[in-house]
């Protein structure tokens, strides 16, 4: 969708805005083409064949232009341009369709049983590197006792799925419902009496829930460590039975959801379907009938996922690799059958290849590692601890782990930190003496792209984020297989996003929508679109300042909370906001606009800031406990939403529901909402830096990059607000259809 996207933050920050720069005069064009030759000259007559042999003899200033076409490479550009106005340009002709692809046709395949079918393909093929024979693993890497590999198998374009076993893709194609969790809940099935607690124990299986308590007559909760929440509703006890509900928010769409006794094969006792509609309003219950016992009984909530796609399953010997695979009522040596074979698509192998440009190309299928703060982040795309690229108007889908990696280098470190905060602390201090800083790293512009099917996230970086811009770019369908487990999943995953701009993204059906983590310091998140995800936004271990602003955020979750020093104004909340209180990791700030450590500090539950946000449904009394004094005035909460008793202005229309709904028309997303005009009767002051105050922690103002104040004085479309007629939430001009993003072209 075309809006007034960049406001003045980007142009302070960045001194490029657009990829076609000027050349200097020795700059050259360097044609590619499907039916060229690397023999010839380059040029629009006499075209190279490969995108890898044009950037060998890429000097800063040239231009590569690659026609249409399928190219099958990995592109490992060697040097990059010299400054933003002579960096060298890697773009799709215009108008032309240009794929680059990690992965090649296999052909050969042979009947096996049932669906099954299998190729056998000689190691050699594979050169170096074998994604089948390449196990994913790392810091906060889960795999759910099942090993994972970066290989994948694609008919016509879209991936299969690993099976666990040799036996589970031998069977014929639907006979796999595989068992995506399962929960044993220990809980008692009689009501706790004088304040006695029970406990939601660790998983049996695949994801691990934290444990939670559970009081008399109330409910618990345990947070499934992807993203997904469960609550267990104790709610009517009767003479003969006990009725309970289980509430699940987030889980894969289409999954059958299961109360059983004592075990995942015992008694059923309820059942459902999640909706397909992601149930960004609502969550989805199971209710059952239990009958009354003495003691502490188990109950087991299954999550199954209907087998929709094929399986395929590999296995590598000294000679040979061996790869099985479903494939529906086709004969695949018909049909485009793909397996990956590169680890990457455009990733430079050595850092600091700097000023490159990207633009207008559709990248897929990559044998990605998992890429965790703590370690070298290889994605489909990545800049590898470097400065100054744009990455803009491409397609990236279909990566085993990350889309774009704009991250950290690699060391012998890799991997070794234990899953410990401890650790990440000593991976930025030798980041620090590796030249971590302003003028070595970061300053990227992310834009435009289209970004979709990646198993860990489709943006992640680890310190090597710091001063850019990711923005207008839609991401979707983000580990939403949910095959292994981990924390490093979501849409945009940042470490350390020192002034960084997060602006007019599109993010939808992801375990998590944007996830700032560590360090978060002068970034600002403003005019994003976030709906079906399990949570919109998490903010871990951050200090401040930073300033969520003019975001619609209507997931179950909408924020969770485990930092201080944010601001969040002119937002409208249709999930919970949850704050975490007790966390006891020590975390660095920085000096301002700088990645200097300052010091560590402990994250105490606060010092946040809510103006002129709209909440429907969930409010703001998660706050209620807070650590350090929190600042809210002039918010609206509708449908149930509570204030906090930090606010005494709020306005609460308990009984008002603006009944929203997204419609999706063939012109793009319409946000439907009710609106009472006795939201429009409450008048706020624009938000200032001076308004703001100061983040307690770094004891530093909310200000732009380059120190000017913010003046928050437009909306989610760039409209601009009335001085004297404000009013909270995202949008100035009230209507009650709103065309919020155009269809994808």
């Amino acid at each position: 969708m075309t809006r007034d996207l960049l406001d003045t933050a980007i142009a302070i920050i960045f001194t490029a805005s657009v990829t076609l720069v000027a050349q200097p005069l020795c700059a050259k064009t360097i044609h590619v083409s499907v039916d060229g030759d690397d023999a010839h000259a380059g040029s629009f007559q006499s075209p190279l064949r490969t995108i890898q042999h044009a950037a060998d003899q890429a000097k800063p200033g040239d231009v590569i232009t690659v026609h249409q076409g399928v190219y099958r490479e990995r592109i490992d550009p060697p040097r990059g341009g010299t400054s933003d106005d002579t960096r060298i340009v890697f773009q799709a002709a215009e108008g032309e369709h240009v794929e680059i692809k990690g992965s090649e046709v296999i052909k050969g395949w042979k009947k096996v049983r049932n669906d099954t079918w299998e190729a056998t393909i000689p190691n050699e093929f594979f050169g170096t590197f074998n994604p089948y024979s390449d196990v994913i693993h790392g810091d906060w890497f889960r795999p759910m006792k099942q090993t994972h590999h970066t290989g994948a198998v694609y008919q016509n374009s879209h991936w299969l799925v690993e099976a666990a076993s040799i036996e589970d893709v031998l069977k014929p194609f639907g006979e796999n419902n595989q068992k995506a969790e399962q929960y044993l809940l220990n809980l008692a099935w009689l009501r706790p009496k004088n304040g006695q607690k029970t406990s939601v124990d660790k998983a049996s299986a695949r994801h691990g829930v934290e444990t939670a308590e559970c009081s008399e007559g109330g409910s618990c909760v345990g947070w499934i460590d992807h993203g997904d929440w469960i609550q267990f509703n104790e709610f009517h006890f009767g003479n003969s039975t006990k009725q309970v509900e289980l509430r699940v928010s987030a889980i894969v769409a289409g999954s059958i959801v299961e109360l059983r006794q004592d075990s995942p094969e015992g008694e059923l006792l309820g059942s459902c379907v999640v909706p397909r509609t992601g149930g960004w309003q609502e969550w989805t219950s199971v209710v059952a009938q239990i009958k009354p016992a003495s003691g502490n009984r188990t109950l087991c909530v299954v999550f199954k996922q209907p087998q929709t796609d094929g399986l395929w399953f590999a296995e590598v010997d000294a000679t040979n690799t061996r790869i099985l695979a479903q494939f529906k009522e086709i004969n695949p040596n018909e049909s485009e059958v793909e397996i990956n074979v590169r680890q990457a698509v455009f990733y430079p192998s050595k850092p600091g290849i700097d000023y490159l440009s990207l633009s207008g190309f559709s990248m897929m299928h990559a044998a990605t590692p998992w890429a965790p703060p703590t370690a070298e982040q290889i994605g489909l795309v990545g800049t590898h601890w470097s400065k100054g690229w744009i990455i803009e108007d491409n397609e990236i889908r279909h990566s085993t782990c990350t889309g774009i990696t704009l991250g950290k280098y690699g060391d012998e470190f890799d991997n070794t930190s234990e899953n410990t905060a401890e650790g990440y602390v000593e991976t930025i201090n030798r980041a620090l003496e590796n030249g971590w800083a302003k003028d070595n790293v970061g300053h990227h512009i992310v834009r435009n792209n289209h970004i979709s099917h990646c198993e860990q996230s489709g943006i992640v970086g680890s310190m090597g984020a710091i001063f850019s811009a990711v923005t207008d770019n839609t991401i979707h369908d983000i580990h939403v297989r949910r095959l292994f487990g981990g924390a490093e999943m979501a849409g945009i995953k940042f470490h350390a996003p020192i002034d960084c701009l997060i602006s007019n993204n599109h993010i939808y059906n992801t375990c998590l929508g944007i996830w700032l983590d560590w360090m978060t310091q002068g970034t600002r998140v403003t005019r994003n679109f976030l709906h079906d995800n399990s949570r919109d936004l998490y903010v871990e271990v951050n200090h401040g300042p930073f300033l969520v602003d003019n975001n619609l955020l209507l997931s179950p979750v909408s924020v969770n909370v485990n930092s201080c020093g944010g601001a969040f104004v002119h937002n409208l909340f249709a999930g919970e906001i949850t704050v975490k209180h007790n966390e006891r990791r020590e975390t660095p700030y920085h000096k301002a606009h700088s990645t200097e450590v300052v010091d560590l500090h402990g994250n105490p539950s606060g010092d946040d800031r809510y103006f002129n946000n709209i909440f429907v449904g969930h409010g703001l009394q998660a706050y209620d406990e807070a650590t350090l004094p929190v600042f809210m005035t002039d918010n609206i909460f509708v449908h149930g939403a509570k204030a906090s008793k930090h606010e005494t202005d709020a306005m609460i229309l308990s009984n008002g529901d603006p009944e929203l709904e997204l419609v999706h028309r063939t012109d793009g997303i319409h946000l439907r909402l009710k609106l009472d005009e006795t939201w429009a009767s409450k008048t706020c002051d624009i938000v200032t830096t001076e308004t703001l105050g100061v983040a307690k922690a770094p004891n530093l103002p909310f200000v732009m990059p380059d120190g000017a104040s913010y003046q928050i004085d437009t909306d989610f479309y760039g409209n601009k607000r009335k001085p004297n007629a404000t009013t909270a939430g995202p949008f100035a001009n009230r209507m009650s259809d709103l065309l919020i993003t155009k269809a994808i072209q």
